[in-house]
């Protein structure tokens, strides 16, 4: 199974790493995949409109706190990916952490508890166990 590397660059580190890959291309297949985010995430049940930064469940709208909304989006924009805790929370936190394991079980706690039709058996947030996190549809 190969690895998945999810990079946001600025300029300057995007021509960096367009250098490293050209020299690395000669020697390793790589497939560059672009995210584009779509404006609009819908799912049975579950919609997430990007643009104004709001979720609805079956047409209500749901308030969420910036983390749980920044977290469903990470998911939600790549389902059947499997992130790790400490993935999801340098992506959502924007910053490297050790000890970052009660700060993503507590959001995804509180997900559920406010997207899920019934947050002790999830349909749309699985946990993987042993490994982290992931968005089914």
């Amino acid at each position: 199974m190969g690895k998945l590397l999810l990079l946001t660059l600025n300029e300057q580190e995007e021509n960096a790493i367009d250098k490293i890959i050209s020299a690395l291309a000669d020697y390793i297949e790589l497939e560059t995949v672009q995210v584009v985010p779509a404006s609009v995430l819908s799912f049975p049940g579950l919609e997430i409109k990007q643009n104004q930064r709001k979720v609805f469940q079956d047409g209500k709208e749901i308030n969420l706190t910036r983390l749980e909304y920044n977290t469903l989006v990470l998911l939600a924009s790549n389902p059947g990916i499997v992130f790790t805790q400490t993935q999801i929370f340098e992506a959502v936190w924007n910053m490297d952490s050790d000890s970052c394991h009660s700060s993503v079980v507590n959001v995804i706690y509180n997900l559920r508890k406010k997207i899920e039709p019934n947050s002790k058996n999830p349909t749309y947030i699985k946990t993987v166990l042993g490994v982290g996190y992931k968005f089914d549809i």
